[in-house]
């Protein structure tokens, strides 16, 4: 009887998405071209293309920068996952009231979006030119003196 009791205690206490899912998930990042640096806002980093392991329940926001490009921000949200769904789902029907605030908590049934984390970073030299400076005149814009803009 008291392992019975035990067992069924031990089932109604654990959440079923971080029992089947656990906390951290591998996030992959990508650039084009390869080899950018990747800083995210919860203190990581890699170069691209690389992955790395996050809690569940954290939202980051992740920096591209390579020499010559510019930089790049992506942000990381949480959402809840079909298969965290149904972890959470497997709480209530067990009964598992306990297992669902661990789930909450822990955020084992979140998955990140996007995931993988994919840039195109733009090189420098295509940037726009600045609002305050123009572009020198072309052939349409050069008028003979003495005539106007109305053709008159």
């Amino acid at each position: 009887m008291r392992l019975t009791c035990v067992l069924m205690l031990a089932a109604l206490s654990g959440g079923c998405a971080t029992v089947t899912r656990g906390t951290d998930n591998t996030i992959g990042f990508d650039s084009r071209p390869s080899q950018a640096e990747v800083r995210t806002s919860n203190g990581l980093g890699c170069v691209t293309p690389c992955s790395l392991v996050v809690k569940r329940n954290e939202e980051f926001i992740a920096t591209f920068s390579k020499p010559g490009y510019q930089s790049q921000q992506v942000e990381v949200k949480t959402q809840l996952a079909g298969a965290g769904a149904a972890g959470l789902a497997g709480n209530v029907l067990i009964g598992g009231i306990v297992g669902i605030g661990v789930d909450a908590v822990t955020g084992a049934a979140n998955e990140h979006t996007p995931n993988p984390v994919s840039v195109v970073l733009e090189p420098l030299s295509k940037r726009a030119t600045p609002p305050n400076k123009r572009p020198p005149p072309g052939p349409a814009d050069i008028r003979p003196p003495g005539s106007s803009a109305g053709g008159v």
